[in-house]
């Protein structure tokens, strides 16, 4: 078994403070103990704009988040699991993607979200992901860690179940669902939609989230989440804001094998 942490932050559109909050986020997983940790969607920044995403947006080469989160994994020797921006080749927009920083600090794995929060919740917010992203259109295969196969998918993309089931066809032992889930889309449907993608793919779902106000338009829901394959919640942070915060739980590939055995999905469709 191995030991991971689920981080959970407040990001704004200072990259400084950004990386600050997740160093703290870095030594508190590593007194832990925990072999791996997994940071929100859009960790490196939240901007208030279009406009502002796109000022703020560097390459991993040139990013000083990037490159200061890749200098805490060599150093720690700790794997980090991170949602950023990445410039467009194509387009006036941003790139929304995860990246796997591994324990040597370099890139060794990325996705681009796929699909993008357009929504106009009455009472709620109203909010435009496409506006400033370019979706991807790839789902990425499972990649091999010291944890097993890992998966990353990104926020909105949890309301899609054929992605989990597609991870899990391809051989996926954990799943991950970085996020900044809106209050009002949190409240109703975060808890329920987790657990529900862990007891489909039978695996492990982590759920790393932003939490608290951004900034004047934007608030997350927090409740970071790590659930086992047989969609028991093993570690929680809940909501509060006021500094980074961690979970931690373990990953026993042998309780993956065991729910599988037992209660065997059988796909005819």
């Amino acid at each position: 078994m191995a030991l991971v942490a689920v981080g959970q932050l407040t990001s704004t559109a200072s990259m400084a403070n950004n990386l600050g909050q997740c160093q703290m986020l870095v030594k508190k997983a590593v007194k832990a103990g925990a072999k791996a940790l997994f940071l929100p969607e859009a960790t490196d920044y939240i901007s208030s704009s279009a406009q502002e995403s796109l000022s703020l947006c560097k390459s991993v080469h040139e990013s000083e988040f990037v490159l200061g989160l890749q200098e805490e994994a060599r150093r720690e020797k700790l794997p980090i699991h991170v949602g950023v921006h990445e410039p467009s080749n194509t387009s006036r927009r941003v790139k929304n993607t995860v990246i796997w920083i591994n324990e040597q600090g370099e890139i060794a794995h990325r996705y681009q979200k796929i699909h993008l929060f357009d929504v106009d919740i009455q009472g709620g917010p109203v909010l435009k992901e496409s506006q400033g992203v370019e979706p991807g259109m790839k789902i990425e295969p499972p990649f091999e860690t010291s944890l097993g196969k890992v998966a990353s998918t990104i926020c909105f993309d949890l309301r899609f179940p054929e992605i989990g089931i597609s991870l899990r066809r391809q051989g996926a032992d954990i799943i991950t669902y970085p996020s900044a889930f809106t209050v009002p889309t949190g409240q109703a449907h975060w808890e329920v939609l987790l657990r529900a993608r862990a007891i489909e793919t039978q695996s492990y779902v982590i759920a790393a989230a932003q939490v608290g106000r951004h900034n004047e338009k934007r608030v997350s829901y927090g409740h970071s989440l790590i659930v086992d394959p047989w969609g028991r919640i093993v570690a929680s942070v809940g909501d509060k804001s006021d500094e980074p915060e961690i979970a931690t739980a373990s990953i026993d590939l042998e309780f993956v094998s065991k729910v599988r055995a037992e209660v065997p999905l059988r796909r005819r469709t």
